[in-house]
């Protein structure tokens, strides 16, 4: 989310550039296993250009406000649980195990609410604020919670971990000026993580170097 039309439009289509160049680096470095993760800035850029069309809305419950939740919620629950478990080594997988199961439930429950429900938008000075009328909310928020940051936290992959401790910060502090309903910081939040994630996938796809020691006789 960002304070304006404007301004989701136009971070959203840096976020999709960045990740546009994620998924061909990882698919040019033979890191096939990594295009589900290195495709997430892809799905966020797109997530704010569609708010920019919920802000010309003004709100509302129209196909922007569902493509927006849709994205927002059962989607990025499963999608980023199933990605660190493609690009995690071996020797985390069945650990990663536990934030797939709790995805696939999260999402399963929020689809069933989407469905049967009513997302609406409403524009609160510079924030978009969503509402779904949950049932247990709380339970929902800790399974997407599980899902997502502790997808990362159990990635067994240095770079994951890190990235799965500013996801948790940043979150916290989007959420806490979002709600004070005094201005959305997410998309410099996504825009920050997409660059991380880069940078993560550039590391991934490097060459292996060839050990280095004294060239034999007659080399």
């Amino acid at each position: 989310m960002c304070w304006s039309a404007t301004a989701d439009l136009v971070a959203g289509a840096g976020v999709a550039a960045v990740g546009v160049a994620c998924v061909v680096r990882a698919a040019t470095g033979g890191r096939p296993r990594d295009l589900p993760l290195a495709a997430i800035p892809l799905l966020l850029g797109a997530h704010q250009i569609i708010e920019s069309q919920v802000w010309r809305d003004d709100g509302g419950t129209g196909p922007a406000t569902m493509a927006w939740a849709v994205i927002a919620l059962p989607l990025l629950a499963l999608w980023l649980p199933a990605a660190v478990l493609c690009a995690a080594p071996p020797s985390a997988r069945r650990r990663l195990l536990i934030p797939l199961a709790a995805g696939l439930a999260t999402a399963a429950a929020l689809s069933y609410h989407l469905v049967t429900g009513t997302v609406t938008a409403e524009i609160r000075g510079h924030t978009v604020g969503y509402a779904l009328g949950l049932p247990h909310a709380e339970l929902v928020i800790a399974g997407y919670l599980i899902a997502t940051v502790g997808s990362l936290l159990l990635s067994g992959d240095r770079g994951l971990v890190l990235f799965g401790v500013l996801v948790a910060v940043g979150a916290a502090v989007c959420v806490a000026l979002w709600r004070r309903e005094y201005i959305s910081t997410w998309c410099a939040f996504a825009a920050v993580c997409s660059v991380v994630l880069y940078f993560w996938v550039r590391r991934r796809s490097r060459p292996a170097r060839p050990p280095s020691g004294p060239s034999s006789p007659g080399a």
